[in-house]
């Protein structure tokens, strides 16, 4: 290679104290000046390291585009033909990632010398480039002329999905999907049917699971007429595969595999030739499998409709419910909503609510937490009446469990179903469960009421929260259990936006100002965060009473609790006068001392 290197350039020569680490920027420079030397790019391409090797064909690529066509075969094609046919495999793996983009714009004579080393690629004594090919055989084929495509890549394909190395041969199913678009039927069955039930039925599973990853690209790819005479067949191998991988892929392809199926006739199809695996999918002995089939197996329902739901998919999704995998339990719970909507609220009810009931009392914890997520989705399915009879306690039980992610999902839960079924509701079934909880002798469930106070107010509103929660928290105020009384204060704070001044001034203000006093420093800590953010609360009520009151009324100030009244305050001259101020120093101040009057005073 031009400008190799020379005294000067070798290792102990690259840095002054011969760091061995420059030595290949010294090589680069010396690269860069000398004129007749490959391109730098075309030297990446040619490197061991694979990340470096992919990057650099990656610009050549973006490269190639800018090329005029008299150029693109000056410079680029020869470049191509060099990688090509280089010494080293890695120079041939990156030559396969840059014939598609060079052969539209070159002329027919260069066309056949690209296709000519493509062709050489593919049966290339190494199989890394092998699979470099044939990765991009399917790319190449859509750039090609029909008659190229039958002539030399169906041929390459066939042989590419023949080769000893199962890596090569999967990576040929991948390129079947592009070469099936580019042929008409005839040919399809002619010239890749043959080679594609080949690869169906390999003897390695990779192959296998390749065919039925790839199934509803194959599928949409080879059309309606192929897929039920050869396809169908194939998939029902799959599915009864003896590798659970395989199986597991074909599992999750069945809704899609259905969906796409000729609207004529496609419910003979589904219930003669693809429920019969699917059933025995359901008891398979990998949990894998059986997980794969329970998140696409409700789909079903939509397309085979009610009937057909509750007298053959109803008792696979039953058994799939009591399923000892989790896993598997959550996916048929995940999808509920598709059956609903076939076969309506009450043949759900009698058929999968006891086993959605069973699971939410499940030993795991984690199984609980899922079913506490979707409940929400549940009870949108199932309606306030049947939720209250059926689903209610359960979630009332969730509030005093024994985990606390479960305790805080089931608060969530709570305020989700509030705002589903409205705070009517929630005052008459909901609240008083939550409000009997602060008597309860375990502190952790008297927190929990707590918890659920702060969620349940924003959403109940002003008047449900002021007659019936604020009552219980300051009654909690006084619990033995430091935890609680911080939590007191911290509840108070949060509901201080929905409740009215005088709520405010005459029931939090002296609970706050004893919490402030008490012994526990974490109790005190939050008692004066409460009392900061409620007295900032106070005198935005009050400005915005003032705001709305005639001029002459605006000397009368009905809030004692705002601001400490000074022997300047009638007279205009104190805190109150300053309030109609400008400055930001004035606003500070007040701030200051509406903060030190709240915490002394007792009005």
């Amino acid at each position: 290679m031009a400008g190799a290197a020379g005294p000067g350039t070798g290792p102990g020569a690259a840095g002054g104290d011969g760091d061995d680490s420059l030595y290949p920027i010294a090589v680069l420079i010396d690269e860069l000046r000398n004129e007749d030397v490959q391109p730098p790019l075309e030297s990446l391409a040619t490197v061991e390291e694979t990340v470096v090797r992919d990057k650099a064909v990656e610009s050549l690529r973006q490269i190639s585009q800018e090329h005029t066509p008299v150029a693109l075969e000056a410079h680029f094609v020869p470049l191509v033909k060099r990688l090509a046919s280089g010494d080293w495999f890695t120079s041939r793996t990156s030559a396969c990632g840059l014939f598609s983009v060079c052969y539209p714009r070159a002329s027919n004579a260069v066309k056949a010398e690209i296709r000519q080393h493509f062709r050489s690629l593919c049966s290339d004594d190494t199989p890394m480039v092998r699979r470099a090919a044939a990765s991009k055989l399917g790319e190449f084929a859509k750039v090609l002329e029909l008659d190229s495509v039958k002539s030399e890549i169906v041929p390459l394909f066939t042989n590419l999905a023949s080769d000893e190395q199962d890596s090569v041969r999967l990576l040929a199913v991948e390129a079947c999907v592009s070469i099936a678009q580019l042929l008409s039927q005839e040919d399809l069955e002619a010239l890749v049917m043959p080679t594609l039930r080949q690869a169906a039925e390999d003897k390695s599973w990779r192959v296998r699971y390749m065919v039925a990853d790839k199934f509803s690209e194959l599928q949409k790819a080879v059309g309606p007429k192929i897929t039920l005479n050869d396809l169908i067949p194939a998939f029902q191998n799959l599915l009864k595969d003896c590798e659970a991988e395989v199986r597991a892929a074909a599992a999750h392809k069945v809704k899609e595999l259905c969906e796409n199926l000729p609207a004529e006739g496609r419910e003979t199809i589904i219930m003669n030739q693809i429920l019969p695996f699917i059933k025995e999918l359901v008891s398979d002995t990998n949990q894998h499998v059986k997980s794969a089939l329970a998140s696409v197996i409700m789909g079903l329902s939509t397309i085979l409709g009610k009937e057909n739901t509750i007298e053959h998919l109803l008792p696979l999704f039953l058994a799939q419910l009591k399923d000892e995998c989790p896993e598997v339990r959550l996916n048929i719970i995940s999808n509920l909503d598709c059956v609903n909507e076939v076969i309506g609220i009450r043949q759900l009810s009698q058929s999968l609510l006891p086993a959605i009931v069973e699971l939410a009392e499940d030993a795991k914890w984690r199984v609980r937490l899922a079913i506490i997520e979707y409940m929400p989705l549940l009870a949108g399915q199932l309606g306030m009446e049947f939720f209250d009879e059926k689903l209610n306690s359960l979630c009332m039980a969730w509030l005093v469990d024994h985990v606390y992610a479960i305790r805080e999902a089931a608060t969530n839960n709570l305020m989700k179903l509030v705002q589903k079924f409205g705070t009517e509701w929630a005052q008459n079934t909901i609240v008083p469960k939550v409000l009997v909880m602060a008597n309860d002798p375990n502190y952790l469930h008297r927190m929990t009421t707590l918890f659920c106070i702060n969620v349940l107010s924003e959403a109940c509103g002003q008047e449900i929260t002021t007659k019936q929660m604020l009552p219980i928290v300051l009654k909690m105020a006084g619990d033995q259990v430091a935890n609680v009384r911080f939590n007191v204060a911290k509840s108070l704070q949060k509901i201080g936006p929905i409740l009215d001044t005088d709520a405010l001034q005459e029931e939090v203000k002296p609970v706050l100002q004893k919490l402030g006093q008490d012994e526990d420093m974490d109790v005190k800590y939050f008692a004066q965060e409460a009392i900061s953010a409620v007295a900032q609360r106070l005198r935005k009520l009050d400005c915005s009473a003032k705001a709305s009151e005639e001029p002459s009324a605006r000397g009368a100030d009905k809030n004692h609790f705002l601001r400490p009244r000074g022997p300047g305050e009638d007279t205009g001259k104190g805190p109150a006068h300053q309030l109609h101020g400008n400055t930001r120093d004035t606003l500070a101040q007040l701030e200051i001392a509406e903060l030190v009057h709240f915490s002394q005073s007792g009005d």
